[in-house]
């Protein structure tokens, strides 16, 4: 198990960061979410369902 994880720490590396930034990127979808703002972008200007998805 040792030699396996030596040999294959960098793509461990790399997968731990990839994971932190996905995990990163969702919370902030759930906190925008739950503050009221779109997460789609918000540019419902250029949408043309921005007057569907998002009525206040």
């Amino acid at each position: 198990m040792l030699t396996w994880i030596s040999a294959n720490k960098g793509t461990i590396i790399i997968g731990i960061i990839l994971g932190l930034i996905v995990i990163s990127i969702i919370v902030s979808i759930i906190k925008n979410k739950k503050k009221g703002k779109p997460t789609c972008g918000g540019s419902c200007g250029q949408c043309p369902m921005g007057s569907y998805c998002h009525k206040e």
